[in-house]
């Protein structure tokens, strides 16, 4: 079907159509379709939707729902451009069309190779996307940025070497494409990054020649630019980061000047360009999220307890894990609707996910759900646009 007929076709079988008969057989009558565009010469203006004023042909593409948006950016230069904008996250955002995705990165069987997949919340069906481009690679940074995800650096294996990448690919979760971003200046991998106030930092790791690194960078989506922020006071690898009020969180893995796993947390604040190190933070953390404005932890030594990190007082508390058997069985979570799922490292086909709800009353915290990944979850992202 042709895109601007789906458009129509959809606002009238929602009943939300606020267009007039007049505007509809305009829209009828358009030739604009995947393969077809708005004739007219180059410098010439083009309308998004024929007969519409932009600001209510945005809205009418806005309303159409999240899986139609491949197809609809194939129709024109204008529309692929508005569909890839903020500004078409914002509009949705305002008329309530958010549509919230998880995408795990699995492993197949028998550890040979991953690929990511769309877990859908109504049925439960997994949906491939695209394979990442690039050579294989491990140990790599994964962000989630305006609608896009971001894979970064990691660890090329080859057969007799291997090398490290500062490579940067991005997931358009829209058009559902990869693309390429500029490069990080500091091929890494094993390193923390996060997204903080619309800007992805990449922090420590390990570099090119096996050196651990303290250097720092951050990337501006606007400018398609890394630049290179003050480092770390000391080297640093193995670690996570987070973004939380503003400010970008590093904690876990490991420091050259620290015996063992670091629990020394470093904190940048971005408008003063400065780092600070408070002391009491999660050593050997096998996974991390961060729902309603708090950090939800694993660490490897007690997989049966949830460590909640609140950056308004820096302190943390610990909540059972309401499960049996070996505590070497760990988690990887994923966000989605409000809730921390759990998803099993153990493949037992009769294994139910786990999900925390924060908001549930006391007692009642804790249920299951049949969602799960086809494999492995090796880590997992959520989505909304």
């Amino acid at each position: 079907m042709p895109a601007l007929e789906l458009v129509k076709e959809y606002l009238i079988e929602s009943e939300m159509c606020f267009l007039n008969k007049n505007q509809l057989g305009m829209l009828s009558r358009s030739k604009l379709s995947a393969h077809t565009v708005y004739q007219s010469s180059p410098d010439a203006y083009c309308p998004i939707l024929p007969g519409l004023p932009d600001d209510v042909a945005k809205y009418c593409i806005a309303l159409v729902p999240r899986s139609y948006l491949p197809v609809m950016g194939a129709v024109s230069k204008r529309w692929r451009s508005f569909i890839q904008s903020k500004e078409f996250i914002a509009v949705r955002k305002e008329a309530g069309r958010l549509e919230e995705w998880l995408y795990v990165l699995t492993g197949d069987a028998e550890g040979k190779g991953s690929h990511w997949e769309i877990l859908d919340n109504l049925v439960g069906s997994h949906l491939l996307i695209p394979p990442m481009p690039g050579p294989s690679k491990a140990a790599f940074g994964v962000v989630v940025l305006d609608g896009m995800l971001l894979v970064m650096g990691g660890y090329i294996a080859e057969v007799g070497t291997g090398c490290v990448s500062a490579n940067v690919y991005q997931y358009d979760s829209r058009l559902n494409r990869w693309a390429e971003l500029a490069k990080m200046n500091v091929a890494r991998y094993e390193f923390a990054c996060a997204e903080v106030d619309g800007l992805v930092y990449a922090v420590g790791g390990f570099g090119s020649d096996g050196e651990s690194l303290s250097s720092a960078e951050v990337y501006d989506p606007d400018k398609n630019e890394w630049s290179l922020i003050e480092s770390l006071r000391r080297p640093r690898w193995g670690c996570f980061a987070c973004g939380l009020e503003g400010k970008l969180y590093v904690m876990g893995g490991r420091s050259s000047f620290t015996i063992g796993n670091s629990k020394f947390v470093d904190v940048y604040n971005s408008k003063h360009h400065t780092w600070c190190e408070v002391k009491n933070g999660c050593v050997m953390v096998t996974s991390h999220a961060v729902l309603d404005k708090k950090l939800f932890c694993m660490e490897w030594k007690n997989q049966r307890k949830l460590a909640i990190f609140n950056p308004v007082d820096n302190s943390w508390k610990l909540v059972p894990v309401p499960v049996a058997g070996s505590s070497r069985v760990g988690f990887r979570f994923g966000i989605l609707n409000g809730k921390l799922l759990l998803f099993s490292l153990e493949e037992e086909p009769w294994y139910q996910t786990l999900l925390y709800d924060p908001e549930a009353s006391p007692g009642s915290e804790w249920q299951t759900s049949a969602l799960k990944p086809s494999g492995l979850c090796l880590c997992s992202v959520t989505i909304k646009a």
